[in-house]
Order: structure tokens, then C-alpha cells, then sequence
């Protein structure tokens, strides 16, 4: 590439990263977080399904579907008792609206003359959008099953009646109450009807009526009636020393992680710091732009990812180091930096997108949330890495002060760990597997010995709620009732009342809490009710999520296959359900429980894991296309031995933050940092110990067919 290009590319991607930049620096200026529940509070509202516990759990989903469309808003939803179902929604500020959308049956039917014709439940899909042909909006429905076929015979029997009688319109129902009754256009064929599956519902909605009336009819009818029992707004179920500890934790663990950089990678570091924070932005921006609901621990996810946003960066600079040892000239080394580490870049965030997309597209729920948030932290960490990185980097060390001093960029040698490691490590594989699969088996035992301890998302519970004789501090009933042994209780308080959320309990520990919460509180308290709660991840989430999982794991596997070879892919795949067993086990042993907050710890090792084993084949297969005739165990151990200042100075940055959020945090972020401490050590020694050895028994059980590169004549050495 000559001068020129290189110039006018690095000026494209300054000019798009100052773009990325200052559309990021305008959504968070203008636009205000939403905040969850433990942050902040918001609204309980507590309705009666006039039904069976049947319908009531059915009513559940749908509810859930009306709330969270996208996964991000991250409300509590759980059955209490026999037929009543308890909604907290976060940050909502208007809570008559919340109930208007949430207690709608939306039966919604299609009439004509006066009778029923059609149901809502051949409609796959409804979206509110500006009426192009006159004032308002209207709703566009998508049909689904047998549903336009009805829909077609409906409206070429309408379509013979006379224009402006009844018998040409068609009714839009909705709950009983016509919404709309157009007549079917007169260009509409007589017998043959509208094909194509799809209508629009038209009245000059507005906006907002528009969108409400989409939502409850995409989310689907509730199968019974229900009934507001009551609503009320609730505080924060955090503490302020929690959540101002938690910020600590995240400052200073982001602090250590930029002053590790610096002093590892000197300039170069300090460059990435600057590009660090410009990732934090964009993906805080992406974050507010989709709505998401920003609850302690998804603060602490986000701080994380900052941690592993450093990996591109890494693998960049190690690269770029390779590169100046071969020929030592700076700008040429950091622009062989950015094309060499770019496969492993690209590989390992292509995997980790396919997963959120899956379990975005199968899943539903938190989980769902997890997909969505995971794909705005990949996609801005690789323009933090590709493009704001690369023009901070080649712009900063093209310029003739730093070119003249080559040991300011921190890029000038290859490092300790590279110039002092020399180790051949795979001649005997088997014990590698051997000692893996005791490590796997000792911690999967811990399932067997102890249980695992499942949080009330998953098991239920019981809520308390007390009526206070005077004012209530719902950070000294935390601390009371943390004291007294019941650390995992959840606390929210609404004027002088006070709402417990808690795990399995019988009479006795129910009796102990409610003295324990009089004693809390200023003039003593009184339960006011003690009822049973289902778990608010329920069987049908927990199904979806797992078959979400499954296919993204498969997909990935496929995707391995195709850029690798299916050994590795298999191999990798193998790595990731050892991490998962030894967290799950570990977790145990220690007897930690296993909530809502474990669940987003465990698909991040998963993501984790495979991103390490990535980046450890990446260079496998350059390694053996330069290597045909070496012994494979020997090109494996290189391979491994050759990333080890990747994984280890990686492994550093995310260690610094999770180390503080395990000292700093509250009881449920210790847990979340406990368990990616576990799952960070697993994953990196799971690509040594696992995936390596698996690649190469799958090599000797099945060798790849020997290439053979015969040399063009003529052709130059």
C-alpha cells in the first residue's frame, strides 16, 4: 500500500470514529439512563387472574412478552399465591399507564356483519408506523398459520358487497370495543381478496395509542381477565453503601486495569486507554439507545467487558511486537500489529455475535437481554480495536519524535514472558486430558455432595410484606436481617411499608424475620401478608434459554468448523462444557446460590472460553501452514506457548476488576465476581489443559490428509 492510501485510509477512519464518537458523546448527553430496581425502584403492581393457577402462569408469559419486548427491562415477574401475579417494572413513571397495558385482556377479534371472522391468534406480528396516506398512524399486522388464508377469503367476500354499505367493512375489535371498521378498498378483487398475508388496522391513532395498541396485540391475549389488585411505587432494594461501594470497586478496578496497560505496553497502552474510553461511551450510548435497563450487576457486567475489551488490544500489540523483532520499523510493525491479530479478532467476535443472536432470537427473558447487551459490548470493542485504536496508534507512532525513540511505544521488544518461555508441552497428551478430567469430575461432584443452592428466580419463594409503625430505613432492615442470616433477602420499602422477597422458608425462619424486621424499624411492625411467589424465571424462560444455548453452541461449533477444521471446533466446544461443569460444581462447593446474577456470570465464562480457545487455534493454523512437516504436538505446544503474553496480560486486565468488585461489592456482586474469577481461571486453563490435548487426540484419531504444495516454476524462494 503506498503513503497515500495509507494516509487517506487513516484519515476515512478518523473521520468515521470521530462520527461513532460524537453521536455516542450526543445520546448521552440528551438521553437519561433507565435504572432498575436496585438502583433506583419503581412499580409493584399486584393483579388476580380470574382463573385457575393455570391461567395464571399462562398470563404470566404474556405479561412478560408485553414488558419486555427486548429483554432489557429486566422487570420481576412472579406468581404469588394460587392466581395472582406480582409486576415490578423499573423506572416507570407513570404507573396508570402500566396498568392500562398490563391488565388489557387484548382478545383481539376481526367482525363482519356483526360476526366473528377471524382471532388474534393467527397474528404473528403488529408495528405501529406513520400513516402514509393521511393524518395519524395505524397499525400493520402480520398474519401467521391459516390466517391469511382466512383473511383473503374474508376480504374478497367483503370486497363483492356495495361501497358504503355495512357489509363491505370489515371490524377491528379489540376487548369488545370496535377500534376500527374500514371498508375494504375498492381496489380489492370481488371472490379473489387481499393476499400477501398481512392489513393494516387504521384510525387516525396517535402515536403513543398506536404503539400501545401494537404492543398488546403482539404480545398475544392473556387467556383470563385480570384484576389491579394493587400498585404502589417502592425504593431502591439497594443500599446507597452498596451501590456507592460497587462504584468504588468499578473505578478503581478500571484504574488499575489502564495503569497495568500503560505500564506493560508504555505509549501503545496509553493509546488504548484513550481507546478503552472510547468504547466505554459508545457502548454506554448503544445501551440507552436500545432502552436497557441498567440494574447494579449489568453496571458490573459493563465494567467487565471494559476489562475484556482489552483483549483486541493485546492481541494488537503483541503482534505489532512480533513484527518490529523481524524488521524495526514502528509504523510498518503497528500496522503488521493490526492485519495479523485481525483474523483472531474477527474469528473470536463473529462467535460471540452468533451466540447473541441466537440467544437473542430463541430465547426470552434476561436471557434474551444478555444477547442484546452482549452484541452492542462486541460491536463497540471492535471499533474501539479496529478503528479508533488503529488511528491513535499509526498516527501517534507515524510521527518522527516517537519513530527516533522506539522504546517509548512500548512495542519495541518482545517481552519477558516470550523471550524467557521455551517449553515443549504436548509429547504425552493424555495426561493433560487425564488431569483435566479429574479436575472436571472433583468439581461436578460437588452437585452430588452438596447441591446446588438455586435463588427464588428459579425456585420461588415467599414475599413478606410489613406495615411499619413509623418511618422505615430499608438499609438498616438490610443490614438487621443480613445479621440476623438472611443475607439474600430482597428489601424494598414504600412509605411506611416494607416488601421482602426471599428463597424457600418455613413458619419458624418466617416468624424469626418478621421479629427481626419489627426490631429494624421505629415504633415495631406488622406483617401484613405472607404468600407463596412461583419462581420469576419460569419453565418456560429456563426451556427456551437452554435450547437457545444449545443451538448457539452448535452454531459456533459449525462456524470452528468451517474457518478451522472440525477437530478444533469440537475440540473448543469441549473446553466451554468443562468450564461450564467446573463453575457449576465450584459454585456448589461453596455453597453460593445459583440466581438470576449466576445465570449472566455463566454465559459470559461460556462466551470467555471460547474467545480464549479462539485465539490459541488462530494461530495453530498459521502455524501449521508454515510448519507441514513438523510434528503436530510440537506446533499445538507453540501455538499455546506463542499467545502466552496474550492470555496472560488479558487475564491481568479482567483480573484487576473482578478482584475489586469481590472486595468492594455487596453479597450479590461478590457472588457475580466469584464466579467469573472461577470462570476466568477455568477458561484460560481450559485451552491448555482441554481444548489442545482434545485437538490433538482427534488429530490421532483421524489425521487430516497430508497437503502437498507443489512449488509453480520459475516461482521465487
Amino acid at each position: 500500500m503506498s503513503r497515500d492510501n495509507a494516509r487517506r485510509g487513516l484519515l476515512v477512519r478518523g473521520l468515521i470514529a470521530l462520527g461513532v464518537l460524537v453521536a455516542s458523546a450526543f445520546l448521552l448527553l440528551t438521553t437519561d439512563p433507565r435504572l432498575g430496581l436496585d438502583l433506583r425502584g419503581g412499580t409493584q403492581i399486584v393483579l388476580e387472574a380470574k382463573g385457575d393457577s393455570d391461567a395464571a402462569d399462562r398470563s404470566l408469559e404474556v405479561l412478560r412478552r408485553r414488558v419486555d419486548a427486548l429483554g432489557v427491562a429486566e422487570p420481576v415477574i412472579a406468581r404469588s399465591g394460587e392466581n395472582r401475579i406480582v409486576v415490578e417494572l423499573p423506572g416507570v413513571q407513570d404507573p396508570e399507564e402500566a396498568v392500562k397495558v398490563l391488565g388489557r385482556t387484548a382478545q383481539l377479534v376481526v367482525q363482519r356483519n356483526g360476526q366473528t371472522v377471524m382471532t388474534g391468534e393467527g397474528i404473528s406480528d403488529a408495528s405501529a408506523v406513520r400513516n402514509q396516506q393521511g393524518a395519524g398512524f395505524v397499525v400493520n399486522i402480520q398474519f401467521q398459520g391459516d390466517a391469511p388464508a382466512k383473511w383473503q377469503k374474508v376480504t374478497g367476500e367483503a370486497a363483492c358487497e356495495p361501497s358504503g354499505t355495512p357489509g363491505r367493512q370489515i371490524a377491528f375489535v379489540l376487548d369488545g370495543k370496535p377500534i376500527s371498521s374500514p371498508e375494504v378498498s375498492l381496489d380489492t378483487p370481488c371472490g379473489a381478496g387481499q393476499a400477501g398475508g398481512a392489513t393494516t388496522i387504521t384510525g387516525r391513532f396517535a402515536a403513543e395509542e398506536a404503539k400501545e395498541l401494537a404492543l398488546v396485540i403482539r404480545s398475544g391475549a392473556l387467556p383470563v381477565p385480570v384484576e389491579v389488585i394493587e400498585q404502589r411505587t417502592v425504593g431502591a432494594t439497594l443500599g446507597a453503601e452498596a451501590i456507592e461501594a460497587s462504584a468504588q470497586a468499578a473505578i478503581i478496578g478500571i484504574a488499575l486495569t489502564s495503569l497495568f496497560l500503560i505500564v506493560a505496553y508504555r505509549l501503545a497502552g496509553l493509546l488504548a486507554v484513550v481507546a478503552l474510553a472510547g468504547y466505554a461511551g459508545v457502548a454506554y450510548a448503544g445501551l440507552l439507545a436500545v432502552g436497557a435497563t441498567l440494574t447494579l450487576p449489568g453496571l458490573a457486567g459493563f465494567v467487565l467487558a471494559i476489562g475484556m475489551a482489552v483483549d483486541a488490544n493485546v492481541l494488537i500489540f503483541e503482534r505489532a511486537r512480533e513484527e518490529y523483532a523481524r524488521k524495526p520499523n514502528l509504523r510498518r510493525a503497528a500496522e503488521g500489529g493490526f492485519r495479523g491479530a485481525l483474523s483472531a479478532i474477527a474469528d473470536s467476535n463473529v462467535t460471540t455475535l452468533l451466540a447473541a443472536g441466537l440467544l437473542f432470537w430463541l430465547a426470552t427473558g434476561p436471557v434474551r437481554g444478555f444477547g442484546v447487551t452482549l452484541t452492542i459490548g462486541v460491536l463497540a470493542s471492535m471499533f474501539s480495536a479496529l478503528v479508533l485504536s488503529r488511528v491513535l496508534v499509526l498516527w501517534v507512532l507515524g510521527t518522527r519524535f516517537v519513530a527516533k525513540r522506539p522504546r517509548l511505544s512500548g512495542l519495541h521488544t518482545l517481552g519477558w514472558v516470550r523471550q524467557r518461555l521455551s517449553v515443549v508441552l504436548y509429547r504425552r497428551p493424555s495426561r493433560w486430558l487425564i488431569s483435566a478430567g479429574v479436575l472436571v469430575l472433583v468439581a461436578f461432584a460437588g452437585l452430588f455432595v452438596r447441591g446446588l443452592n438455586l435463588g427464588v428466580e428459579f425456585t420461588g419463594g415467599r414475599m413478606l410484606d410489613f406495615t411499619a409503625g413509623g418511618s422505615v430505613d430499608p438499609g438498616r432492615v438490610r443490614t438487621a436481617l443480613s445479621d440476623a442470616g438472611f443475607p439474600d433477602v430482597v428489601v424494598s420499602s414504600s412509605g411506611n411499608e416494607v416488601s421482602l422477597r426471599t428463597g424457600p422458608i418455613d413458619d419458624a425462619q418466617s416468624s424469626r424475620i418478621g421479629e427481626v424486621v419489627s426490631s429494624a424499624v421505629d415504633g415495631g411492625a406488622r406483617q401484613s401478608s405472607n404468600e407463596l411467589i412461583g419462581p420469576s424465571l419460569s419453565s418456560e424462560l429456563r426451556r427456551n434459554a437452554v435450547i437457545g444455548l444449545a443451538i448457539a453452541v452448535i452454531a459456533q461449533l459449525g462456524y470452528l468448523a468451517v474457518r478451522f477444521d472440525w477437530r478444533l471446533g469440537l475440540a473448543t466446544v469441549a473446553a466451554l462444557l468443562s468450564d461450564v461443569l467446573v463453575l457449576i460444581g465450584i459454585f456448589a462447593w461453596l455453597g453460593k446460590t445459583a440466581d438470576g446474577v449466576f445465570l449472566a456470570a455463566l454465559l459470559t465464562v461460556i462466551g470467555y472460553s471460547v474467545n480464549d480457545s479462539v485465539v490459541v487455534f488462530d494461530r495453530l493454523r498459521e502455524l501449521r501452514g508454515s510448519r507441514l512437516k513438523a510434528p503436530y504436538p510440537d506446533v499445538v505446544s507453540d501455538a499455546v506457548v506463542q499467545t502466552v503474553p496474550r492470555t496472560v496480560n488479558t487475564g491481568i486486565g479482567v483480573l484487576f476488576v473482578l478482584s475489586a468488585l469481590l472486595v468492594l461489592g455487596d453479597g450479590s456482586l461478590a457472588d457475580f465476581a466469584t464466579a467469573l474469577l472461577i470462570g476466568l481461571i477455568a477458561g484460560t486453563a481450559s485451552t491448555v489443559v482441554t481444548a489442545a490435548p482434545v485437538a490433538l487426540w482427534l488429530e490421532s484419531r483421524w489425521p487430516r490428509r497430508a497437503v502437498s504444495k507443489k512449488r509453480p516454476a520459475g516461482a521465487r524462494a
